[in-house]
């Protein structure tokens, strides 16, 4: 007996598992375009010494214009030139403000150079994206990104505008992961909105970064290579190079500002106004020296409480202002010293409460004067036996 099993059956199946392949391949290819996204947020890179450097490079740090690099070192190291910079060169251009200051192939610039090299693996070994591209290069302009870990295979590029909106947390963190090369076009601009900070920022660069002309820039890179910032460009954060530790790094600058500013800092100056409140409580202790200067300004309120203890020294100075209000309370102690100056002003109050302490010297006015004579033509004249005090 001959099977007859009819062909259009076979074909049929054959045909449904042909569309299956394809669509699988259709996808596969489509997820390969397309960013992948993850929930992973990027982890701050932590720089160890190098945090105290804006410029840092393996063999050369060269400068031509007036850069300025505001409150950061600039160093170079196992290589030893820093050119274009007061004052290894005596004519700059380029200065460098306190408290940073150059190093030179010294131990300071050795530990960064060691601490950069394990901030840029530890930048480079972050994992699960936040979003990774495959393009060459890819446009990071026009773009406004959430904080993460952004993964560019090959290059990358800021035309225009890239935003940072960090939706209101100031720890928000972006690490950019680049392949090869980092290149941001003249008149470019990294901005960020929403509480960003520049000091979470990062740029692992897998060989070298240039800065467009009269760019604007945001973030730490940490170069493998080297980086070259262009006529006029503004960084916001530092530029380190060299990460490899080969010592053939270099850093370029023209007439460019480097610095960290958003990132929190300390009130450093003088203080002029008016306090008012009232002051409650106890002092105890011992006050010993010599306090010059002048105080001016207005007090208003009360201040209630005991003040117990030895002032010595002497206050040299000049005080001028009003003092308003009620003084309650106590002092207890001894003041030893020489206080020379003057006093200008208005009191006006009312002071209560006990002193308590010894006084020597004067006279006693309980007991009464017998009489006091006159002055005479020649000098005092005559007077009984003086003060004394009667029997009473």
């Amino acid at each position: 007996m001959t099977l007859h099993i009819p062909d259009a059956p076979l074909r049929r199946t054959f045909s449904v598992w042909l569309a299956a392949v394809t669509a699988v391949v259709l996808a596969a290819a489509v997820l390969a375009m397309t960013p992948t996204r993850a929930n992973a947020a990027a982890d701050a890179v932590l720089l160890g010494t190098a945090d105290s450097f804006g410029v840092l490079a393996g063999a050369t740090v060269t400068n031509t214009g007036p850069t300025v690099v505001n409150g950061l070192n600039v160093g170079v190291s196992p290589g030893t030139a820093i050119t274009g910079f007061f004052p290894t060169t005596p004519t700059g251009p380029g200065i460098v403000t306190p408290p940073g200051t150059l190093h030179s192939a010294d131990e300071v610039a050795g530990q960064a150079k060691t601490d950069l090299n394990t901030a840029y693996n530890s930048a480079a070994g972050q994992t699960s994206p936040t979003e990774e591209y495959n393009d060459d290069p890819h446009e990071f302009g026009g773009q406004t990104l959430t904080p993460g870990l952004y993964k560019a295979d090959v290059s990358a590029g800021i035309t225009d505008t890239l935003t940072l909106d960090a939706q209101g947390n100031p720890d928000a963190v972006w690490v950019f992961q680049i392949g090869s090369t980092l290149t941001t076009a003249d008149n470019s601009t990294v901005s960020f909105i929403n509480g960003a900070s520049p000091c979470n920022v990062y740029w692992q660069v897998g060989s070298s970064a240039t800065l467009g002309t009269n760019s604007t820039f945001v973030g730490t890179i940490l170069a493998d290579t080297s980086i070259t910032a262009t006529t006029g460009a503004t960084i916001n954060g530092r530029l380190l190079a060299d990460a490899g530790l080969r010592g053939d790094g270099a850093v370029t600058l023209d007439s460019n500002t480097i610095g960290l500013s958003g990132c929190g800092s300390a009130t450093t100056g003088e203080t002029t106004g008016t306090t008012t409140g009232t002051t409650t409580g106890e002092t105890t202790g011992t006050t010993t020296g010599t306090t010059t200067g002048e105080t001016t300004g207005t007090t208003t309120g009360t201040t209630t409480g005991e003040t117990t203890g030895t002032t010595t020294g002497t206050t040299t100075g000049e005080t001028t202002g009003t003092t308003t209000g009620t003084t309650t309370g106590e002092t207890t102690g001894t003041t030893t010293g020489e206080t020379t100056g003057e006093t200008t002003g208005e009191t006006t109050g009312e002071t209560t409460g006990e002193t308590t302490g010894g006084t020597t010297g004067g006279h006693d006015h309980d007991c009464k004067p017998h009489k006091h004579k006159g002055y005479g033509d020649s000098g005092y004249g005559g007077k009984d036996d003086g003060y004394g005090c009667d029997a009473a």
